[in-house]
């Protein structure tokens, strides 16, 4: 991993350097494959008030590049604010990338499942029996239920009189119907 800290109108001690580098290390907590990480610290001078800008930019292989920019009026806290955010994003990223780990798919194990997929496939394309609609006009619930009892129907697909598209269907228990 290759690391690199600039300073931008601040001489930069041995003791902000140290403290930057500790910085660092926590970042690389989370095993992910860290390129380059770089630190800019800058410090600037408005309305006779000193304002330190410290910034992260991580290169992770696989991922695009993060930047998270802090502005403070304490260097460290503002390079302790930048870690912690730092960190919150590198935290979810080890995180989605472990879960997907976790299921995936051996190519064996999803040779297996299209094969099932696809004879289960077939079985049902024999099975599977085109009918007609009677009609799109729409009708009454009480017309749609008695045309279930008349059939003898498991269910019905219709139009309602505000024209929403309705199901009824048969319950198991006692002959009473659902409507959706």
């Amino acid at each position: 991993m290759n690391t690199s800290i600039v300073g931008r109108h601040i001489e930069l001690t041995q003791a902000i350097k140290d403290y930057i580098n500790g910085s660092m290390d926590i970042l690389t907590k989370f095993n992910l494959d860290i390129i380059s990480i770089s630190a800019i610290v800058s410090k600037e001078n408005k309305n006779k008030k000193t304002i330190f800008s410290f910034e992260f930019t991580i290169n992770i292989a696989n991922l695009d590049t993060i930047v998270v920019k802090q502005i403070d009026k304490d260097l460290y806290s503002g390079i302790d604010i930048a870690v912690d955010r730092a960190s919150k994003i590198l935290r979810r990223h080890h995180d989605k990338v472990s879960s997907h780990k976790a299921t995936k798919l051996s190519e064996l194990e999803a040779n297996e499942i299209e094969d099932k997929v696809a004879l289960e496939l077939e079985r049902m394309e024999n099975n599977i029996m085109p009918i007609k609609l009677e009609s799109y006009k729409p009708i009454d619930i009480q017309e749609a239920l008695n045309a279930i009892k008349d059939n003898g129907n498991i269910f019905k697909v219709f139009y309602d009189k505000d024209y929403n598209l309705r199901v009824l269907y048969k319950m198991k228990e006692d002959n009473k119907f659902g409507l959706y």
